[in-house]
């Protein structure tokens, strides 16, 4: 079945419809990940978004129930420009198209997501519609601007409801969950913790009750700058427990220390993005999901301790008196590489 990609300036990409039949609205964003689709899918801080794979072939070893990040895809819409049709992997449990179609996801194959990425790079990530239903780019520009200008609390969305609790022998850490991958978890369960995973509109003395030994803000969708109150309770935190930050995270600590956020032109996705350890001088090869960042040398209380090597954005600091520190980047990876794995050994060290 014919698809149609329709940007919000007016430019369209013609294609082919696979997955869930229909209409699918979003922000659309590139990915640069080689492999790790499954991941990318399943990961809460692509809430709201369509994404675009740039490798050519995306579901080559199919959907297995081991590789997800969450409990369900969080994506809008899936945009790739060949999808495999026989898949080959002694973990495979589903092939891609019936992982889409089961899933509810629709996307759209065929079209030169080179091109594409280029445009977006050129020109910025911007809002964008997939339809299997409707040919008319009029009609969908029309129902474009209207469904971006709903609101969505896109994080509040993806929060568990309730605390979770992983029992474990070691320290006991506070994970609030504002859009939390499960190799977060996984990362502080190799280290034995007892891990409190606690909703994203929990309250201070939501977390004092749990007694944590340290507390880790989770990466998770959207613009930091939405979510106020959840600054103004990581403000009430600083000082009381070591806190690590991630992504999300990371930016909502920045703010609560006095920084500001601004947004990318297109964003950091994709498990290749060089990050520099300023301490060190050491480069690390990192896996990133984020459209904002924060302002560089926003408080001297803290001392910017990573740079991303491409645009120079800030990637991580500590501050200088506190036992917190906080990094842009994924350090869990799930997908890409695991190098920066030791910032999970420093935490435990903080604490």
């Amino acid at each position: 079945m014919k698809s149609v990609l329709v940007l919000e300036d007016g430019t369209y990409f013609t294609g082919e419809s696979f997955g869930r039949k229909g209409e699918a609205f979003g922000e659309i964003v590139f990915n640069t990940c080689m492999t790790g689709y499954q991941e990318v899918t399943t990961d809460p801080s692509y809430n709201g978004q369509i994404v675009a794979m740039t490798y050519p072939l995306i579901g080559n070893y199919g959907f297995n129930q081991l590789d997800n990040e969450s409990y369900k895809p969080h994506i809008q819409g899936f945009i790739v420009s060949e999808l495999c049709d026989y898949p080959s992997n002694w973990r495979c449990g589903m092939s891609a198209d019936k992982y889409f179609e089961t899933n509810n996801i629709t996307g759209i194959k065929g079209i030169d997501t080179r091109a594409l990425t280029q445009y977006i790079r050129k020109f910025g990530s911007m809002y964008g519609v997939i339809s299997s239903e409707c040919g008319n780019i009029d009609i969908l520009m029309e129902k474009l601007k209207s469904e971006k200008e709903r609101k969505r609390n896109l994080v509040m969305e993806v929060t568990t409801k309730i605390p979770v609790y992983k029992p474990g022998p070691g320290k006991r850490i506070v994970v609030m969950d504002f859009g939390v991958k499960n190799n977060i978890i996984r990362a502080l369960q190799d280290r034995n913790c007892y891990i409190c995973i606690l909703p994203a509109f929990s309250t201070l003395d939501d977390i004092v009750k749990h007694d944590p030994e340290g507390i880790l803000l989770s990466n998770g969708p959207g613009d930091p700058m939405d979510l106020l109150s959840v600054k103004n309770t990581v403000e009430s935190l600083i000082g009381l427990k070591p806190i690590m930050g991630i992504c999300l995270g990371h930016q909502l600590l920045g703010i609560a220390l006095g920084g500001v956020t601004y947004k990318l032109k297109f964003g950091h996705h994709g498990g290749n993005h060089p990050v520099k350890d300023l301490r060190t001088g050491r480069c690390y090869i990192t896996s990133q999901n984020h459209n904002y960042a924060l302002e560089k040398d926003f408080s001297k209380d803290v001392t910017i301790t990573h740079v991303n090597i491409n645009d120079n954005t800030t990637e991580g600091f500590r501050h200088n008196t506190l036992p917190i520190l906080s990094v842009q980047y994924h350090p869990e990876a799930a997908p890409g590489p695991q190098d920066s794995a030791y910032i999970f050994d420093e935490f435990m060290n903080l604490l």
